[in-house]
């Protein structure tokens, strides 16, 4: 066996590194370090919540995509940079040490959850394919229980959703789930859609910041005319199990508290010993870290500069830019362990695409603005290509085709027996070690 080249993370990013290195160095031992055994396509995640997709509709299975990976499934909790090895939780639960020759980093982003009161434990995240089926199932109960209920307080807390955060993940979210939950009010029959209340809090003072005033404007007017309530420069200062409190001293009757107020790259580039910026690990364009050849990183979690911006940009925490480093990462690895140069990273932004549900979108697609049907069709188009996968298309392209014919579906799948799906469940950020710790703890794993 050869050299081995360990790859830490399973979204689109690191087993995309990990399929091209199967290739281009068929002689290296390629291990990929994954919780799940799938790449999760994210943008599609406010259409699983909305049960415009069924979950397994938004992800890419890692063991029919990659033949001589070996997946290792569990997360990296540390790494000694200077003995080259990974520390590993195992889903298990056991801890393993992994030596490297080259390592790949590529650990993504986590939900940023501030420290207001609240909002750990009371709070719901869309971030990971779990919260997004928890959040469908939670969000039809509340209708469920409101039709049933004969107290007009507890059904107008029910029947109220507040989304936290105006960016995509927020209102992707808020606009594909006031759609399910206005179209299935009207199957109950002591419901009515009028008494479904969203609300969007924007601590900005417009929504989508990165789009532009205009599209930002348009965006507001296609909630604003569903009847969805968009506040801005406001932020949530407070949250218990039946109510916001917003900044401006209002306190909204709820059940529902989706936080999308933003994301952090991975606490594990932050453990390191190498340099950050704004808590991304520092890397040349040729997404090697300076000092460390031998270690490289990619997507969310890395500073990457943005050579076709210049003037020390860096580029955006963004899918289309992790997915186009992914073949750059790959093709130094392997230059790395030939011995020959590696080659840098350049790409120009094409665009963001935000769906609004239905038939209504707006997309910046090479810097030219739409809205409405247009927007919508390069919308689809984009999600399908990114895909990457002919089965992953299939199964998307069918999924819309159906939901087109049969419409809402409302089947809750009982995942909330005995998990609240709160955002204290999903947000393990506390358990990453430090340089020093990973040390300690490496020295006391078996073997």
């Amino acid at each position: 066996m050869g050299e081995r080249v360990v790859v830490v993370g399973g979204g689109f990013a690191g087993a995309s590194v990990a399929r091209r290195l199967e290739k281009l160095a068929p002689a290296a031992d390629v291990r990929l370090v994954c919780p799940d055994d799938y790449m999760l396509y994210l943008p599609l995640l406010p259409q699983v919540a909305a049960g415009v997709l069924p979950p397994r509709a938004a992800v890419v299975s890692l063991s029919r995509r990659l033949k001589r990976t070996m997946l290792l499934p569990g997360r990296a909790t540390g790494v000694d940079l200077d003995a080259r090895r990974v520390l590993v939780h195992s889903i298990t639960g056991r801890d393993h040490v992994l030596a490297y020759d080259r390592l790949v980093l590529a650990p993504g982003s986590v939900t940023k959850v501030m420290e207001i009161p609240g909002l750990r434990e009371y709070g719901r995240g869309c971030k990971t394919l779990a919260e997004a089926t928890f959040l469908r199932d939670h969000v039809l109960t509340q209708l469920e229980v409101a039709n049933a209920s004969t107290d007009p307080g507890e059904r107008a807390r029910r029947c109220r959703f507040v989304v936290v955060g105006g960016g995509y993940a927020g209102v992707e979210t808020a606009a594909n789930m006031q759609l399910m939950t206005t179209a299935l009010a009207r199957r109950f029959p002591r419901l009515d859609p009028s008494l479904m209340q969203w609300h969007v809090v924007q601590h900005h003072d417009g929504l989508l910041p990165g789009m532009g005033n205009r599209l930002g404007d348009d965006t507001r007017r296609v909630l604003e005319a569903r009847g969805v309530h968009v506040d801005l420069v406001t932020s949530l200062t407070a949250a218990d199990d039946q109510s916001v409190t917003l900044s401006d001293g209002r306190r909204l009757a709820t059940s529902t508290l989706i936080w999308t107020a933003g994301v952090a790259p991975s606490p594990l580039v932050g453990h390191l010993d190498a340099a950050t910026e704004h808590g991304r690990l520092v890397v040349g364009a040729d997404l090697a870290v300076p000092g460390r050849p031998e270690v490289f990183s990619l997507g969310d979690a890395a500073a990457v500069p943005d050579l076709a911006t210049g003037g020390g940009a860096i580029c955006p925490p963004t899918a289309q830019h992790a997915t186009r480093q992914a073949p750059v990462a790959a093709d130094n690895v392997a230059a790395s362990l030939a011995g020959r140069p590696t080659r840098d990273y350049r790409h120009r932004d094409l665009g963001l695409v935000v769906d609004l549900g239905g038939s209504d979108a707006v997309a910046k697609p090479l810097g030219f603005d739409l809205a409405g049907l247009p927007a919508a069709a390069v919308t689809s188009a984009y999600h399908l290509w990114a895909l990457r996968s002919p089965a992953a298309v299939a199964r998307v392209a069918t999924n819309w085709a159906l939901r087109a014919v049969e419409g809402q579906n409302p089947v809750r799948l009982g995942f909330l027996t005995d998990r609240s799906g709160r955002l204290g469940e999903f947000e393990h950020t506390d358990d990453y070690l430090d340089a020093a710790q990973v040390r300690a703890a490496i020295a006391a794993v078996p073997g």
